[in-house]
């Protein structure tokens, strides 16, 4: 679907700061000739280097480009280097929307005072604005107080936004949920740059034997991957519990490599030591472009996490054709996960259940490679042409004057 008329349709893009998924779907949007896209940053934060909290204080500076290859500016405004309700606090947003003379807005997410300033400056320009967030059912309990106070504003948003643009079927729930069941949304599934991926984990083939040995891993048995933060919703512990249940003293019967770092590290760390087994790696935090390398030599991903709106992890692994296991509170589980086909999907903190998952690919050593061929075929559903013709479709419905 292509535009008429004003070419190319101008759309502004919100959004906190440069985020490593997100910086190659914005390079890819931009080669569309009728989709003229500007992206306005409220922080650059993660591209100067940062202490990550949820990494342990672990300084990441991303060794993938954040910037160029599509237009962008970072808003002028106070504590950029703060991330909160409140922070950072920008300035400059209606002038620029007024003088872009935009057809349309996309802003991601809600939770800000810049959010808010987004969708008040859109409204008195009469610009219509496409919401996206990765927001999930499976959410943190609230308060009654917060409950009632989150109705209020999702009245408020329904008169402020024009359409959602969904990630995937647990968010789309949460907008039917918040917004009703007949409110405009679009399906703009979360995607990596697959092409990418792919190649890195064929680059990384021909080390595989070289890092098993690295690592003092013997070849045949299987080997499970934790790649993500040591937070305490990640419930990386429950991974490590499971594993302990099916792995004796003696003889290992598969490995668990565990990528990462965060505030659960020592507690990780030490139940590893009391249980005094050997089969058990940490690894550490692993930037963007290492984790292929990981990827290719695991036989399978498991992500135990709670309240996990998607787990773009899962994406990238499925890339690198591998089978994968999640929870049932991590978001891209009904998307991408087909419980017996390309993996499993097992009851959130249920030890039990995702010990017994793991003993499947133990006592069948091939189903990790039938599950993972198919991974790599499902995969290539979700894609940034998907995100294109998603915000395509988007458009064609906030702005049909000027629709071919």
């Amino acid at each position: 679907m292509h535009y008429a008329g004003r070419v190319p349709v101008k759309i502004a893009y919100f959004v906190s700061h440069p985020i490593q998924y997100q910086a190659p779907l914005l390079r890819r949007i931009a080669q569309e000739q009728d989709i003229e896209l500007t992206t306005y940053f409220f922080s650059d934060f993660s591209v100067k280097g940062y202490a990550d909290v949820g990494f342990g204080g672990v300084r990441v500076q991303w060794d993938i480009p954040l910037l160029g290859g599509y237009a962008h500016e970072f808003l002028p405004g106070v504590r950029k280097d703060a991330m909160s309700f409140a922070a950072p606090l920008n300035y400059g947003i209606y002038s620029r929307l007024r003088r872009g003379r935009f057809d349309a807005v996309w802003l991601h997410g809600y939770h800000t005072l810049n959010s808010l300033h987004v969708l008040i400056a859109a409204k008195a320009l009469g610009i219509p604005v496409l919401m996206r967030t990765d927001s999930s059912p499976d959410d943190r309990a609230r308060s009654r107080l917060k409950l009632v106070v989150k109705c209020l504003f999702f009245k408020f948003l329904r008169r402020m936004v024009r359409g959602v643009l969904t990630t995937g079927e647990k968010n789309a729930q949460y907008w039917r949920a918040a917004l009703g069941p007949t409110f405009p949304h679009f399906l703009m599934p979360y995607a990596v740059d697959n092409d990418y991926f792919r190649e890195r984990a064929k680059q990384a083939a021909p080390q595989r034997e070289h890092l098993w040995a690295t690592m003092g891993l013997r070849r045949g048995l299987p080997i499970f991957l934790y790649a993500s933060k040591l937070q305490q919703r990640k419930h990386c512990i429950d991974l490590v519990e499971a594993f302990l249940r099916l792995s004796p003293r003696t003889e290992p019967e598969a490995y668990l490599l565990i990528a990462g770092d965060g505030e659960e590290r020592a507690a990780v760390e030490r139940r590893i030591r009391e249980a005094g087994i050997s089969n058990i790696r940490m690894l550490g935090f692993q930037n963007q472009s290492e984790l292929p390398r990981l990827f290719d030599m695991c036989d399978v991903f498991v992500l135990p996490s709670i309240h996990e709106p998607w787990g773009l992890i899962v994406n990238e692994v499925m890339n690198a054709g591998r089978a994968v296991v999640v929870s049932d509170q991590v978001g891209c589980a009904p998307d991408l996960v087909h419980d017996g086909e390309n993996g499993f999907v097992y009851q959130a903190q249920n030890i039990d259940a995702l010990t017994s998952v793991l003993r499947r690919f133990i006592d069948d050593r091939s189903l990790a490679a039938r599950m993972g061929a198919r991974s790599a075929e499902m995969i290539s559903e979700y894609s940034f042409e998907q995100n294109v013709d998603g915000l395509r479709c988007a458009l064609a419905f906030v702005l049909p004057a000027i629709k071919k």
